[in-house]
């Protein structure tokens, strides 16, 4: 029996909810083997990071070949990357180990405010990371970083969006959490030639912590399983929704969300219907 495997090479977070721990939980519930190598080490809750401990770039460089000499990840996902030296040691793997099915998510700020990628580290994203990428998935501040253009309206969302895709990635999947419509939820999709938006309804709740971590985990669950890139992306979307909207209450601050709420919504037999899926090309306004 084959069984489909995905890498995560991310941050540890001890309070569970974000990178290293998120990305497992993820791929546990989605039917994936998991496994991981970890760039940092953070003292981290739900109020906020209380410190970041990178890994030395030999610790990270031995995980990475341990992975690479036995267990050949069908998908892998990258999280907080810290440094610009990790990140072309990340990249210089999946080169030589011909690692595909990749999705970056360009983790730069925690949801307390806290640096979790070094400014110089950001150039080194650009040009040695991003052209590996099939998928790579920054909230609306992530993607200001990586195209130097401030996004107000969704004209300025889609030329950010054009922008980072010519760094060599195949889909940019510009996140909606941060945009002002109090409605809706909106993810923005351009893979070269088309955009196409994601929306569900907003969930207005503080219990979002770790929310892109698990997004992009459950496109790299996918990938690893044979999906499209949309097929992927819309059980990410499907995935977070139900995550969000079954908040665990733990925490006195910005809580986790729930990992196994979507899996408890299949097994009851909900429709994982939420998630409104709209071309640009002919959406012309009006209610979603």
């Amino acid at each position: 029996m084959s069984i489909n495997k995905a890498l995560t090479i991310a941050g540890s977070d001890s309070g569970g909810g974000a990178g290293i721990q998120a990305d497992l939980k993820t791929f546990q519930e989605l039917g994936v083997y998991g496994m991981s190598v970890i760039t940092a080490v953070t003292a981290q809750n739900t109020l906020g990071v209380q410190g970041v401990f990178p890994m030395s770039a030999q610790a990270v460089e031995q995980q990475l070949a341990s992975i690479g000499a036995d267990l050949r990840p069908d998908a892998l996902k990258t999280g907080m990357l810290f440094s610009s030296e990790i990140i072309q040691i990340v990249a210089a793997a999946i080169r030589s180990y011909n690692w595909e099915r990749i999705v970056v998510d360009p983790v730069m700020i925690a949801k307390g405010g806290a640096s979790l990628l070094q400014q110089e580290a950001i150039d080194a994203m650009l040009h040695h990371l991003l052209p590996l990428a099939d998928v790579v998935t920054p909230n609306i501040p992530e993607a200001e970083a990586l195209s130097g253009i401030v996004i107000t309206d969704s004209a300025s969302r889609q030329q950010a969006a054009k922008r980072i895709h010519e760094y060599g990635c195949q889909h940019v999947m510009i996140k909606g959490g941060h945009e002002a419509d109090t409605v809706y939820a909106t993810d923005l999709l351009y893979d070269g030639k088309t955009f196409t938006e994601f929306s569900s309804r907003r969930l207005h709740t503080p219990h979002t912590h770790g929310t892109g971590c698990t997004f992009a985990a459950a496109i790299a669950s996918g990938l690893a399983q044979g999906l499209s890139a949309n097929e992927a992306l819309r059980l990410a979307k499907n995935f977070i929704h139900a995550a969000i909207a079954e908040p665990l209450y733990i925490g006195s601050g910005h809580g986790p969300t729930n990992h196994w709420a979507y899996q408890r919504g299949v097994r009851a037999g909900a429709a994982s219907s939420d998630v409104i899926i709209v071309n640009n090309d002919a959406y012309a306004g009006g209610t979603r």
